[in-house]
Parts: structure tokens; sequence; C-alpha cells
């Protein structure tokens, strides 16, 4: 396999191995004492050792910071600036997940902030508060092809004290180097892959049903789902297909790019869930995906068969591509219904409604929802209905 390095939209060295440039990031961005921000799991794994280690080849001091969770949380984010500053680190290494790649973006924000996070939200011009010249450089190395938070200009985090995930945005949260080693995502298990998978695609298909005029998104969407289409089932069947690797960071990549458009309700509905029920995010875009699409119907059909024929279906209508998401998630074994996951009496409906119309991705959606139109459309997720 050929390794590529892109320039958009930002420094990416793509290819087998590639993780073995590491040293050379940091010597370009001038970090000398690099902080990995990844999790538990990963931290013990080797390649994460590897990967200390080709930096202390090249006598590059590495510290770790490894207790990130799942769904991430405002506590790693001063934990992780707490051991920035203790350890006097200049750079971060963004290492994982969606959850390592978003800690660690914060933790290399945060380092050099006098303002709490939340201050930060991605609400108006809040970004504008920031000290732009005390952000820590950031080099990011994705594990997952799902999140692509690795091309991202914000992190989702968990306020604890609300119980609200929360967007937090600034433009210099874009990584300076982002490394796609499709090698580091070979051991992923099955299911994760799925789901991480499933979470790429619904970054590119909310992007490309965005409204407003973003012709260089609508492009960027429309591969990633075609991308996703090709070798999607391959990664999950057959791990350890390099190639297939290799284009599902890709496609997470460009769906992340993509949606600085803008997403909508399935993310709206997702962020509630994750953040009360601790459903994995890519599960949860996966089961809420039909739902939302029928629901929007109206407003997305001409662009869902644009999708269909891009794709080369054989039947370019919205039912057809409705068809194609439950064939798939089908194919990748994963629930049809939220209360396959969620048990009834854990379910407030009422809480999560009302998160759901003020998560920030609910202003990307493309027909104009009310508290009822979230209900309605988690009732449908529990109980199968699409129609």
């Amino acid at each position: 396999m050929q390794k590529y390095n892109w320039n958009y939209p930002t420094t990416m060295w793509v290819g087998k191995n590639r993780i073995n440039d590491i040293a050379m990031a940091c010597e370009g961005l001038g970090i000398t004492k690099p902080l990995l921000v990844t999790d538990k799991g990963l931290a013990e794994t080797e390649i994460v050792k590897n990967t200390i280690s080709i930096l202390k080849e090249k006598n590059i001091s590495t510290k770790l910071y490894s207790n990130v969770v799942g769904n991430p949380t405002g506590n790693n984010v001063n934990e992780g600036v707490e051991s920035f500053k203790k350890n006097n680190c200049d750079g971060v290494i963004a290492f994982g997940g969606g959850s390592g790649l978003d800690v660690g973006k914060a933790v290399a924000f945060m380092s050099g902030q006098t303002l709490p996070i939340w201050d930060f939200e991605d609400v108006g011009d809040n970004w504008m508060k920031a000290n732009a010249e005390k952000i820590a450089p950031i080099i990011a190395v994705p594990t997952t092809a799902g999140t692509g938070s690795e091309t991202g200009r914000a992190s989702v985090i968990l306020n604890e004290e609300t119980g609200v995930k929360n967007i937090i945005f600034h433009p210099k949260f874009l990584p300076s180097i982002v490394i796609l080693d499709p090698v580091l995502t070979v051991g992923l298990p099955s299911k994760l892959t799925a789901a991480t998978g499933m979470d790429a695609l619904a970054h590119n298909l909310e992007a490309y049903c965005a409204p407003g005029y973003h012709p260089m998104a609508d492009g960027i969407a429309l591969e990633g789902i075609r991308i996703i289409n090709e070798w999607l089932l391959e990664a999950v069947n057959n791990g350890s297909n390099i190639e297939a690797r290799q284009n599902m960071l890709t496609a997470a990549s460009m769906g992340s790019t993509a949606f600085q458009k803008g997403l909508g309700a399935i993310h709206s509905l997702s962020h509630p869930v994750n953040a009360l029920n601790n459903i994995h995010h890519g599960l949860s875009n996966a089961i809420f995906m039909p739902y939302v699409l029928t629901y929007n119907k109206d407003a997305i059909e001409k662009k869902i068969i644009k999708i269909c024929d891009y794709l080369e279906f054989k039947d370019c209508s919205f039912n057809s591509f409705i068809q194609w998401v439950l064939d798939l998630r089908k194919k990748l074994d994963m629930p049809h219904k939220l209360s396959e996951v969620i048990d009834e009496k854990d379910f407030d409906i009422d809480r999560l409604s009302k998160m759901a119309l003020a998560d920030p991705s609910t202003g990307g959606n493309p027909k104009k929802l009310t508290e009822n139109d979230m209900k309605i459309m988690y009732q449908h997720s529990m109980t199968g209905k699409l129609f």
C-alpha cells in the first residue's frame, strides 16, 4: 500500500505504518515533551507502548494520561490539564477513538485557558473568549474509523453536573498533524468496527442532508457514503484487510470534514442517551438513523435519491435507501429498536426530548423540530415504527 501526504483539511499522513513517523511529527511542531492522551484499555496495548518507544528512540520524553472514559467528562479534561502542567508538557498526542481524541484536543486547548471549559460551548461566538496563543499543538492518531474527531474543530465533553454533553469549539481544536495508519485499527473488535463505521455513515449522511449551500461538504459526504458502502462490511468481516481499514479511516475523516456544514436529529437524539444511559455513540446513531430519515422524508427525499444514484442502486428511491440502511444494520448484527439496549424504566422520554431539542446538532436538521417531534422519534425508535 502506498503512503500519502494530504494537506486538507489539515496535514495528514496516510498509509500503513505511518505511526513510525510520529517523532517526525513532534519535531516538525516543536514538541519536545508530549502528553499522550488515551484510554486505559489502549494504554496497555502494544500500539501505545510501541508509539512511546518510537518517540523515546528520538529522545522525545512522553508522559501518559489514560483515565479517559467512553463518554468523556469535564473531569477527564481537568485531570489531563493537570498532568500536562505538572510534567511541563508542550504538546498533545491525542490517541485512540473519539473519546481519546476529544479529550486530547480539549487538554491542549484548556492548558492555556483561565475560564472554565463550559464557557467555550459551541454557542454564538463563545470561542472568541479563548486565548488562542496559549493552545498547545496537537497531533491526532485515530485507532477507530468513526468519529473523525481528528479532522474536527470541536470536542464533545460530558458535563457531569448537568448530565449534558456539550460541544466545545475552537478553530484551533483542529490538529496540526493527523496520522491515519490502518494498522492501528486492525485489532478493533468487529462490533466496535460496525458501530464506529455507522457513526461515520451518520456524519456523512447528515452532512449531505443538512440545508444550506456548501458544495465542498456535499461532495466529500457523498463520496464518504460510497466508500462506507463499499468497505464497511469487509472491515467488519475481515478485520485484517488493510485496504478496508484504510478506506474506513478515510471515510471517517471525510465525515468530520463534511459536517462543518451541519448535522441533524440523529445526533440530537443520540447525545442525550449517550450521556444519561451510557450507550455507545455509534450504536445509538445506527439505531436512530432510519427513524430520523423517515421523519425528515419530505425535506430530504430528492437528496436521498441522488445518493441512491451515486451508489448505483437499481432502485433509486427513498424507500430503497431506507431498506439499504436496514439491511446494512442487520448484516452488522445491530439492533433495530432502542428498547433492545435501554430498559423502558430507565428511559426518561420527557427529559431526553428536552435535551435533544436543545442539542446544537438540532439546528442542522433539514426540518425545523419541536420537543414533541423529538418525543415522537424517540417513541418510534423504542417501538420500531418506521412509517
